[in-house]
């Protein structure tokens, strides 16, 4: 065995010896060798310097070390938090090769996770943006310090760092600055609650919380009518008693306890409009047992020990709460009439409520949803995984299995956490540390578009971390984007490319879609303008106003006939015939096609032949242009899909179309969600297949039964063949209920079979 290793006498303070049998406590010789090698290597660099806070950076570190071995953390964990604080500036700080070679990977791995986490308090002290400090942003930061330490350890170091800063706030009288404890408060303290580091959460919360109102909590500690350690000598003086009694019952149990603090007190208070004397919990028993059988013995035995108190009884095992929390608690108190609460439960019911849906940072967090926030989240499991990790530090115990993981084995290291749980995201920050949540695998480009749609279409370049970068280059957790736009300009074709690996966000490809769509719109307006203003010149009719040239075809506006013209669905002869004098006649949308074969009733509405206007939403993108397929015919409220096309915008199919099912075998990358918007008094193109035996007067039943039901029909195809004739009526409808009703009226026509193609 190595030898146990002995610093110098003449060692000065903090790196003295009563220090080093503190901060190696419970540690082999090994491990007690390594953090006396990282004392040779901190003490010259740290003298004399000082944290951010004012306090003397030798102290800190050596503080912090202590915290750590009253954790239980390895030697590696004690050692980092002397290593990480040395500055980086090359004067003092050996390097990592040199630190890597004295001390390992593991301890240069956890040196610069530790350093990243400093650097992020520091931008975020420095964040001068007003979002940043928004209720959201403090948890993107909770989730973002937590991704970046892939090591549970890393996070432990972060938490005792800060936790010692505020004790020398408090023992050196100094003014704590309010938004060091605002910080504390809002970021520090959850965090230690999710993790469950209870002892840490605690004294923070009471710390941060004197700093902060110091009027109120210096009231409630008047108040308390015993002091803090005459509490805790109370709850040990109860639990000793009730160990004793379980031993002489023969319940199995373990029994634990702890006085409530001040801020939790007042938070008490607070949220349940209580007065301090009617607080009954100041102080607490938990007590674990075998089974539900036990759960009651117990509360019976203490009943009988002590005085239950009135309506303070509640049976969570027999009536779970919402949440699925189950225990007992009860009220007591003992011959001098202190009152404590005792909670009773067993292991599975207590593993429940620590690490599952009811746990205790859940209710307390989450508000008046309790435990009913879904765990299912790779983030929820990787919390709760640390803390069944830390737990086992603790107890020395199994390790249990990663999130996702079978649990066939346990992690290399005891105390180091999965980052798996957290793959799918990625948190990263502005250059004013507001924090930015993406998807993984997501690229300067996706950062711009989250923040500006108009950002990412000027999107030029970007800096990451202060250094230039290509702008397919895929950002990380716990890095700074600062985005380089142009004044003007717009996005590049070769973003969509998805094997070229500019976008990862399915939110910013819709946006560059979007734009591209609004340049292609843009010039079917100018093309369709073009078109109409050289036949008006043509005519000779260049003085007419376009706008009510367009309403008088029944356009909402010229721009609307600008794109039809365009795309060819609306004929410019139509034009000619207006001006004329006569009235627009409907056409075949198609070049070349055939006009109307019969026309049984005219409507003055709006049909989506004339003004190009389909009613359809493309799902994400704005001002889509699209169209009705001529195969399937869709009309509302029919389920549809879309097509992109090449050059024609999107085409609107049934979902049940057998042309589109071909369409999407062969492409499905162009295929998009679509779904009816407004579509007021619009009126669509459908075709109603006919067959029947061919009779005299047969093509009047059928007009007649249309002109009943007020339908227009556009055209009319029939075809004969051995006295059976099939005819395809193309009619206009607003939505499903008037095909339903035409085919029910058509099937009634004696001699008649009426079905939609």
């Amino acid at each position: 065995m190595t030898p146990m290793p002995t610093l110098p006498e003449s060692d000065a303070p903090p790196f003295d010896a009563p220090w080093f049998a503190e901060a190696g406590r419970g540690l082999d010789d090994a491990g007690r060798g390594l953090l006396a090698k990282a004392v040779q290597w901190v003490r010259e660099p740290l003298s004399g310097l000082q944290a951010s806070t004012g306090e003397p950076l030798d102290q800190h570190c050596a503080a912090v070390a202590r915290t750590l071995a009253e954790l239980g953390t390895d030697a590696d964990t004690r050692a980092s938090a002397l290593l990480a604080v040395l500055p980086a500036d090359g004067s003092r700080d050996p390097g990592q090769d040199a630190m890597r070679k004295d001390f390992g990977p593991a301890v240069v791995s956890l040196v610069q996770g530790t350093r990243a986490l400093l650097r992020l308090g520091h931008m975020a002290a420095q964040a001068r943006d007003s979002a940043a400090a928004g209720t959201d942003q403090k948890e993107m930061q909770r989730k973002m310090l937590l991704a970046m330490a892939a090591d549970l350890r890393i996070v432990v170091m972060r938490l005792a760092s800060r936790l010692q800063s505020l004790r020398w706030y408090a023992s050196s009288r100094k003014p704590c600055p309010r938004s060091f404890a605002l910080e504390t408060m809002e970021l520090y303290t959850p965090l230690a609650n999710r993790l469950g580091i209870w002892q840490v959460k605690w004294e923070m919360e009471d710390l941060a919380f004197r700093f902060l109102e110091p009027d109120i909590y210096k009231g409630i500690a008047r108040q308390l009518e015993e002091k803090r350690v005459e509490r805790e000598a109370f709850i040990d003086a109860a639990v000793a008693q009730l160990q004793n009694a379980l031993r002489d019952a023969r319940i199995p149990a373990e029994v634990s306890g702890r006085p409530k603090h001040i801020y939790s007190i007042w938070n008490k208070m607070r949220n349940k409009h209580l007065d301090f004397a009617r607080l009954y919990d100041l102080r607490a028993l938990r007590v674990i047992v075998e089974d539900e059988r036990a759960c009651y013995a117990v509360l019976a035995l203490a009943h009988s020990m002590w005085t239950p108190v009135a309506d303070e009884f509640d049976d969570y095992i027999s009536r779970p709460k919402p949440n699925g929390y189950r225990s007992l608690h009860t009220v007591v108190a003992d011959s001098a009439g202190r009152c404590f609460e005792i909670q009773i439960r067993t292991r599975e019911m207590h593993q429940f409520a620590e690490y599952g849906m009811a746990a205790h940072w859940r209710y307390k967090e989450a508000g008046a949803r309790g435990g009913q926030v879904a765990a299912a989240g790779g983030y929820d499991q990787k919390i709760a995984w640390m803390r069944q990790l830390l737990a086992w530090e603790k107890d020395g115990g199994a390790a249990p299995p990663a999130p996702g993981g079978d649990g066939a084995e346990p992690p290399s290291d005891a105390s180091k956490a999965s980052a798996g749980g957290s793959a799918e995201r990625i948190y990263v920050m502005t250059p004013q540390a507001r924090v930015i949540e993406l998807p993984a695998g997501s690229t300067p480009i996706d950062f711009a578009y989250y923040l500006h749609t108009d950002l990412g279409h000027r999107c030029r370049g970007a800096r990451v971390d202060g250094q230039m970068v290509p702008l397919l280059t895929q950002l990380s957790t716990g890095q700074t984007v600062e985005i380089i736009a142009a004044k003007s300009g717009g996005p590049s074709r070769d973003w969509l490319n998805p094997q070229l690996g500019f976008l990862a966000s399915p939110r910013s490809r819709a946006k560059v879609r979007a734009w591209f769509n609004a340049v292609e719109l843009q010039q079917r307006i100018a093309q369709g303008q073009a078109m109409v203003e050289k036949e008006l010149q043509r005519l000779g009719k260049t003085a007419v106003n376009l706008e009510q040239l367009a309403q008088q075809l029944d356009f909402a506006r010229a721009d609307d006939l600008y794109v039809a013209v365009a795309k060819e669905e609306f004929s410019l002869r139509q034009i000619d015939y207006l001006l004329a004098g006569g009235k627009p006649r409907a056409e075949a949308a198609e070049p070349g096609g055939a006009g109307l074969e019969a026309r049984i009733h005219g409507s003055g509405v709006a049909s989506v032949a004339t003004t190009g206007k389909s009613g359809v939403l493309v799902v994400g993108v704005d001002s889509l242009l699209t169209q009705l397929a001529r195969c399937c015919r869709p009309a509302p409220p029919d389920d549809i899909v879309g097509f992109v096309t090449r050059g024609r915008g999107v085409s609107i199919h049934r979902r049940d179309c057998a042309s589109y099912a071909q369409l999407a075998a062969r492409q499905p990358e162009r295929l998009i969600d679509v779904d009816w918007g407004d579509t007021g008094e619009t009126l669509y193109p459908v075709d109603i297949s006919i067959r029947a035996q061919e009779r005299a007067n047969l093509l009047r039943d059928l007009s007649e039964t249309f002109a009943k039901l007020r339908l227009n029909v556009v055209s009319v195809n029939t075809h004969s063949r051995r006295s059976l004739a099939h005819m395809v009526f193309t009619v206009e409808v607003r939505n499903g209920e008037q095909i339903s009703r035409a085919l029910a009226a058509l099937n009634e026509v004696p001699g008649v079979s009426a079905s939609r193609l």
